[in-house]
């Protein structure tokens, strides 16, 4: 990502020396998936974007729209969302392409909006809420009860509970912790793909 002349380098600013950010930051997660996608809006709520296979390629436009209308609605100052696995494993190319061109449609109706995007892995994300990058669906949801009291209706997929984490983590990254986490596990949000210029500005304390 492109650097900001005259503002600090992108990765020369540890996590904890960052000035906390506006109190106003408005953050919305995103865990995108063809089936399910789910959603965490401005206010902590979540749910879930189902499309049905017989719809073939319009299941991209409907979750397109549908998060269209809620950025439209929220007007959220970023968007988190689960990156693809650092490996794909027995992945099908016909998935590959799939998830690529939802993670693209989503990117554009992001711009569209003009909000900017972070990327965190499955592992990072599974790292920051229970210390284990392997952590289980289940871990997940008793990861969020545990932090915040958070519990998840129709979420068998853990759609909700993952993008319900995406938005906590951001919020910590940029200095306004939702709740209390061991530091250990809030360093890993430095292995997150954050906007550099988005972070920078938080950083000097800067209102988006």
């Amino acid at each position: 990502m492109s650097e900001i002349p005259g503002l600090i380098a992108a990765g020369d600013l540890p996590i904890d020396d960052r000035a906390a950010a506006p109190t106003e930051l408005q953050v919305i997660g995103l865990d995108l998936s063809i089936t399910s996608t789910g959603v965490a809006r401005i206010d902590g709520s979540t749910f879930r974007i189902r499309t049905r296979q017989k719809d073939g390629p319009r299941r991209l436009t409907v979750i397109r729209d549908v998060l269209a209308v809620e950025v439209a609605e929220q007007r959220p100052h970023l968007a988190v969302i689960e990156d693809l696995p650092m490996t794909t494993g027995r992945m099908s190319i016909a998935n590959l392409k799939t998830i690529a061109s939802l993670h693209g449609v989503v990117q554009a109706a992001l711009v569209d909006a003009d909000v900017p995007w972070a990327y965190v892995t499955p592992k990072t994300l599974k790292k920051y809420a229970t210390d284990n990058g392997s952590a289980s669906k289940q871990d997940m949801t008793a990861a969020a009860f545990l932090a915040d009291g958070a519990t998840f209706d129709d979420d068998e997929g853990a759609d909700q509970v993952d993008a319900w984490w995406l938005r906590a983590a951001a919020y910590d990254w940029l200095g306004l912790p939702l709740f209390t986490m061991p530091q250990a596990q809030r360093d890993a949000l430095s292995k997150a793909d954050w906007p550099d210029a988005y972070a920078q500005r938080y950083a000097l304390g800067v209102a988006a």
